[in-house]
C-alpha cells in the first residue's frame, strides 16, 4: 500500500539503504521493481542527500528510506541540507514493533521525536489504515510547505493487512483515494502591492538586484529588469545558474565565495530588488535603514527576515515580474550599471590570470578553468563545501543549460558525489561532475562503488590538497596558527579506488598531463575519476580583503605558521600572475 501510494504521487525513485527495520517496505519495492526504482547505497546519509539533490534538479520529490534506530540517525545530515534550501522530500524509517515500544528494545529510536526539527511534517504510522491518507498529507506538505516530511512505520504495521484497523470490530469501508494536487502553484503579488513597486523603482536611484535560486528559470526576466532599471544583477551562490556569467548584467557573487565588483556594489546603492532569496550572511548585504528594499519572494515568512523590507511582494519570480516589467519605465542614465561592467570586466582578467598552467604545483584555479573549458554546454557540476566551492564559484561558468548544485545554507561537506549519483539518475543523457575537494570525497568514497554498479557515467574530480583547506585559512584569519588539518602520509590513492571499483581512475601531479587526463575521463563512457593533487598553499581569498582580515593573516604568520614561505610564495606568484595579465 505504501509503495503503491507512492506510485500514484509519481514517484520513480526511491534511495536507501535496506535492514530488518524496513523488511516490509523492501518487500514492497520488491512487488513493485518494474514500477518503481530502488537505488541501494552505501550509506543513508548519502541516500538523504541523492533524495534532496533529486529535488534540487527535478523540482519533484525526492525520497530517502533507512532502517530503525541508527540507520534513521544517518539520514539526519542529508535532510537538514533539504531543510535549509527548501526543497521536498520524504524519508522513510522504520520502527520497532509497537508492542515493545518504552522498553529500551534494541535500537529503540523514536525517530518521529529526533526529526522534530528538521521536518515540516512527521508522524508515526500506529494503524493501518492510516497509511494512505498520512502518504498523501505528508508529500502535499513536503511539495506546499517546501521542506522535509518524515514517515516512520513499525515493523508491525508494515507487514499487516492493508486497511486493517486493529482497534475496531468491523473496519469501515475505505473511502476512495484523492487524487493528487497538481503542483506548484503559480502565485502573483497583488496588484496594488506591484503598482508600488513599480513606484518606489521608478523613484529609486542607484539599484542592484540579488538573485537567488528562486528565480531560477526566469533569467530572461531578471535581465529585462536589469536593462530596465540599468542595474546590475548580484547572484548567490546557490542562484549561480539563474543568469549566464557572461551577462553584460551580472556582478558575480556575493560574500566570501563572491567578487569584489559586488561588494562594492552593495555599498553603493540606494535601491535593493531581492529575487528569490533569502540570503543568510547579512554583514555582507547594506547596512539596514542605508537603502529602500523590494523583496520579491513565494514564502511571505521569509520575507524581511534579512534586511528591512518596504515592499513585500508575495510570489514566484518570474510571474511577478512578468506582470511588474509593464509597469516600470526604463532609465536613460546607464552610469551606474556600466561602471559596474567595467569593473566585471577587470575582475574577469584577475581570474584569469590565477589560471596559469605553468605554475607548479598545479593551481587549483587552473584545475577548475580547464575543467569549465572542456565540459559540455547542458553539463551539471556538483560542489562540495571548503575551497572546492571558491574555485567553483569564481572559474565554472554558466552558459548554455549548464546547472551548479551544492549545500546551500547548511554548507556540510561531502554531498558532491551523492548529487551526481542522483542527478545522473535523474538525467542519464547529461554530463554530470563531481569537483570534489579530498576531505569531502573521503567521507562518503564508497558511494563511487555505487556509480559504478549502477553504471553511472559521472566524472569525479578531486581537487587534492592532502588537508581541509578551508580550516587551515580560517584558522589563519581568527589569527590561530595551523593545526589539525593537514592529513599527512601516506596519502590516500583515490584513483587506485576508482580502478578498484571498475572504473577510469587517473593520477595527476603535472599541469601538463592534465588537460589528457580530463579529456579522457569526460570521453570515457563509464564512471571516471581523476585525482588531482593541487597546491595545497593557494589561498581562496575573498572578493575584498579587510584590514581586520589582512591583520589577523599576518599576525597568524608570526605565531609560528609552519608552512609562512610556502604560502608568501604561493601569494607572490598569483600577484605576478595579476600583473602579467593587467
Amino acid at each position: 500500500m505504501l509503495v503503491s501510494r507512492l506510485l500514484d504521487w509519481g514517484v520513480e525513485t526511491v534511495f536507501g539503504l535496506p535492514g530488518d527495520g524496513i523488511n516490509g517496505v523492501m518487500e514492497g519495492l520488491r512487488r513493485h521493481a518494474d514500477r518503481i526504482r530502488f537505488v541501494l547505497v552505501h550509506h543513508e546519509e548519502a541516500a538523504a542527500f541523492m533524495a534532496t539533490a533529486y529535488a534540487k534538479a527535478t523540482g519533484r520529490l525526492g525520497v530517502c528510506l533507512a532502517t530503525s534506530g541508527p540507520g534513521g540517525i544517518h539520514l539526519a545530515n542529508g535532510l537538514y541540507d533539504a531543510k535549509l534550501d527548501h526543497q521536498p522530500v520524504l524519508a522513510i524509517t522504520g520502527m520497532q514493533e509497537t508492542s515493545v515500544l518504552g522498553t529500551g528494545y534494541q535500537q529503540e529510536v523514536h525517530l518521529d521525536r529526533f526529526f522534530s526539527d528538521v521536518s515540516v511534517y512527521n508522524e508515526m504510522v500506529v494503524n493501518p489504515a492510516q497509511l494512505p491518507g498520512l502518504v498523501d498529507i505528508a508529500i502535499r506538505t513536503a511539495y506546499a510547505r517546501r521542506g522535509v516530511a518524515h514517515l516512520t512505520v513499525p515493523n508491525d504495521i508494515q507487514v499487516a493487512e492493508a486497511g486493517q484497523q486493529p482497534y475496531e470490530a468491523v473496519a469501515p469501508a475505505r473511502p476512495p483515494a484523492t487524487a493528487p494536487i497538481s503542483l506548484p502553484p503559480q502565485v502573483r503579488p497583488r496588484d496594488e502591492d506591484l503598482r508600488a513597486a513599480a513606484r518606489l523603482l521608478d523613484d529609486g536611484g542607484r539599484t542592484a538586484i540579488l538573485a537567488g535560486i528562486g528565480a531560477r528559470g526566469a533569467g530572461r526576466l531578471v535581465e529585462q529588469l536589469a536593462e530596465v532599471l540599468g542595474a546590475p544583477v548580484i547572484k548567490t551562490l546557490s542562484g549561480k545558474m539563474v543568469l549566464a556569467d557572461d551577462s553584460p548584467y551580472t556582478t558575480g557573487g556575493l560574500g566570501l565565495l563572491g567578487t569584489a565588483p559586488s561588494e562594492d556594489l552593495v555599498e553603493d546603492i540606494d535601491t535593493l530588488v531581492m529575487l528569490g532569496t533569502n540570503f543568510p550572511y547579512t554583514k555582507h548585504l547594506p547596512q539596514p535603514g542605508k537603502v529602500q528594499t523590494v523583496q520579491v519572494e513565494i514564502e511571505p515568512v521569509r520575507v524581511g527576515v534579512r534586511m528591512p523590507t518596504q515592499l513585500p511582494l508575495v510570489g514566484d519570480v518570474a510571474a511577478t515580474l512578468e506582470a511588474l516589467l509593464p509597469m516600470l519605465h526604463r532609465r536613460t542614465d546607464r552610469t551606474h550599471l556600466e561602471r559596474y561592467q567595467a569593473k566585471m570586466r577587470d575582475w574577469r582578467a584577475k581570474m584569469a590570470a590565477l589560471e596559469s598552467p605553468r605554475r607548479d604545483p598545479i593551481a587549483p584555479q587552473y584545475l577548475a578553468s580547464l575543467l569549465d573549458d572542456l565540459a559540455t554546454d547542458d553539463a551539471v557540476l556538483t560542489c562540495d563545501s571548503g575551497t572546492i566551492a571558491t574555485w567553483a564559484a569564481r572559474h565554472w561558468t554558466i552558459r548554455g543549460n549548464r546547472e551548479f548544485y551544492l549545500s546551500g545554507n547548511l554548507a556540510t561537506m561531502a554531498p558532491g558525489l551523492p548529487y551526481a549519483i542522483a542527478i545522473q539518475h535523474a538525467y542519464p543523457d547529461r554530463q554530470v561532475i563531481a569537483f570534489q575537494g579530498d576531505g569531502g570525497f573521503a567521507m562518503l568514497m564508497a558511494e563511487f562503488h555505487t556509480a559504478c554498479r549502477y553504471r553511472l557515467p559521472i566524472k569525479v574530480v578531486i581537487n587534492n590538497n592532502n588537508s581541509l583547506g578551508q580550516i587551515l585559512w580560517e584558522q589563519m584569519v581568527l589569527g590561530y596558527p595551523e593545526h589539525g588539518i593537514r592529513f599527512g602520509e601516506p596519502q590516500a590513492d583515490y584513483a587506485a579506488w576508482a580502478r578498484g571499483c571498475g572504473a577510469l581512475g587517473v593520477q595527476v601531479d603535472k599541469a601538463d598531463a592534465l588537460g589528457p587526463a580530463l579529456r579522457e575521463a569526460l570521453a570515457h563512457p563509464g564512471p571516471a575519476l581523476v585525482d588531482v593533487a593541487v597546491d595545497p598553499n593557494e589561498p581562496p581569498m575573498p572578493g575584498k580583503v579587510t584590514y581586520e582580515q589582512a591583520k589577523e593573516f599576518g599576525r597568524a604568520f608570526l605565531r609560528g605558521q609552519p608552512n609562512k614561505v610556502a604560502i608568501a610564495t604561493t601569494l607572490f606568484k598569483d600577484r605576478i600572475q595579476r600583473l602579467r595579465r593587467a
